[in-house]
C-alpha cells in the first residue's frame, strides 16, 4: 500500500519443504505485530493450498517464481537469475531488512541488512545419512554457501546443533542466533487416542530414516501409518511394504491423523529442527526420536531417543511405550508442554529482536529470547 509506514521485510521462501511452512507461520505473526512481508517465492509452483495460507493476511504480499534452489541438480543458472530477480524486487519494494532462506543470495549487493537462516545444508545432510562427507562435485555448493554465509549481516539457525555444522563445513567464525521454528497450537490438538504408531515425511528421504520404521513394523504390536511422499524427485516410485503408505496429504488430514495417534516415530539421521514432532507433540503423541544433537536440543526430556540405526532399539523404545500406557501419557504430556514453548508468538518475538539488532525500524520484543533449553 503506497504510504504505508510498517516496517518492511522481504522474505525468500521455497514451495518444496517445511521451509514454506515456516515462512507462513512468521509471516502471519509478524503481520499481526505491525510488520509487512514480501513473500519472494522459488523452487516450484505454489500449491492451490499454498496460496490459500496467504489469503486475507494483511500486509503480506506474494511475488512467485520457479527458480530451482541451490541443493538442486545443476541449479546455478536459476540461482544466479532469482538473485538478479530479488534485487529488482529490492529496488522496486524498498524494504527495510532481507530476510533470506537460502544461502547464496546472502552474497548479492543488497542495499538493506541481509539476515540469512540455515533451515538445512547439503553437507551436514550428507555427513549425517552417508557417515562421511559430500563428495568433490558439491565442491560448488560449498563455495555458494560460504559466500553467501560470509556476506550476511547476521547468521541464524533454528538450533545450536544446525549452527554448529555452519563452523565446520564452511568456516563460519562469526556468533549466529538461534531462532527456533514454531507451530500454532490452534491447528492441532489431541483426539481420541487409537493404538497407532504414526510418521510424516518423504520415504525416500534417507535423513528422516522411515525405512526403519518399516523395518520393525512386521513385529510391533500396533500398525504403523506414514504420511507423505512415496515417489521419488526423480519420479520413481516407492513401495513400503509392512507399514501403511498414506500418501501425501492436506495439513488438516496430516493433523487428523496426529490426533488419533498415541505415538509419533521419527527415527530421523538428519533433522535440524523437525516441525512434524513438533506437530505431532502439539497433537498428544508420545515422541519417539532419533537420537541426534539437535532432536535432543529441542526435545529435552520430553521424548525418547534411539540410535537412528539400531532397529532393535526402535523396536524396544515403541513397544515399551505400547506395554506401558502411564508412561506413554506421561511422555505425551511433557511432550506437550514442551511443545508450547515454539509458539508463533515466541518465534516472532525472536525474529523482531533479531530485525531490530540489524535495523532500528523494528522494535524488539520485551520479553525474553526465545531459546532451546
Amino acid at each position: 500500500m503506497a504510504g504505508d509506514k510498517r516496517p518492511l521485510v522481504l522474505m525468500t521462501a521455497d514451495t518444496v519443504g517445511g521451509v514454506w511452512t515456516y515462512a507462513v507461520e512468521l509471516a502471519t505473526e509478524l503481520s499481526t505485530r505491525g510488520v509487512r512481508v514480501a513473500i519472494a517465492s522459488m523452487g516450484a509452483a505454489l500449491q492451490p493450498h499454498q496460496r490459500a495460507q496467504l489469503a486475507g493476511l494483511d500486509g503480506v504480499t506474494l511475488h512467485e517464481s520457479e527458480y530451482q534452489l541451490e541443493w538442486m541438480p545443476d541449479p546455478w543458472d536459476d540461482v544466479a537469475r532469482a538473485g538478479e530477480w530479488l534485487l529488482r524486487l529490492e529496488k522496486r519494494l524498498r524494504p527495510d531488512l532481507v530476510h533470506l532462506n537460502q544461502f547464496s543470495f546472502g552474497a548479492l549487493p543488497f542495499r538493506a541488512p541481509k539476515l540469512v537462516i540455515a533451515h538445512s545444508c547439503v553437507l551436514s545432510w550428507w555427513q549425517a545419512v552417508h557417515g562421511h562427507a559430500a563428495p568433490r562435485e558439491w565442491d560448488h555448493y560449498r563455495k555458494h554457501v560460504t559466500r553467501g554465509l560470509a556476506g550476511a549481516d547476521l547468521v541464524g539457525a533454528p538450533t545450536r546443533a544446525m549452527l554448529q555444522t555452519l563452523r565446520g563445513n564452511y568456516g563460519l567464525l562469526r556468533a549466529g542466533k538461534v531462532l527456533p521454528n514454531a507451530r500454532d497450537e490452534a491447528l492441532f490438538a489431541p483426539g481420541e487416542k487409537q493404538p497407532v504408531v504414526f510418521a510424516a515425511g518423504r520415504f525416500w528421504d534417507d535423513a528422516k530414516n522411515l525405512a526403519a520404521l518399516q523395518a520393525v513394523a512386521p513385529q510391533l504390536s500396533w500398525p504403523v501409518r506414514i504420511a507423505g511422499s512415496c515417489t521419488r524427485y526423480d519420479g520413481r516410485p516407492v513401495r513400503p511394504e509392512g507399514v501403511e503408505c498414506l500418501g501425501e496429504l492436506p495439513a488438516r488430514d496430516v493433523a487428523r491423523e496426529m490426533a488419533a495417534a498415541s505415538i509419533y516415530a521419527l527415527p530421523a539421521r538428519y533433522e535440524p529442527f523437525g516441525l512434524s514432532a513438533l506437530e505431532a507433540a502439539l497433537s498428544g503423541c508420545a515422541l519417539v526420536l532419533g537420537d541426534i544433537a539437535s532432536l535432543r536440543e529441542v526435545w529435552g526430556a520430553a521424548a525418547l531417543y534411539v540410535p537412528p540405526d539400531d532397529h532393535a532399539a526402535l523396536h524396544a523404545a515403541i513397544e515399551r511405550l505400547i506395554a506401558q500406557p502411564a508412561e506413554r501419557s506421561r511422555l505425551a504430556a511433557a511432550a506437550r508442554r514442551r511443545a508450547a514453548h515454539f509458539s508463533p508468538q515466541r518465534m516472532a518475538q525472536a525474529y523482531l529482536q533479531a530485525y531490530a539488532a540489524l535495523q532500528p525500524r523494528f522494535v524488539p520484543a520485551p520479553v525474553e529470547e526465545m531459546q532451546c533449553a
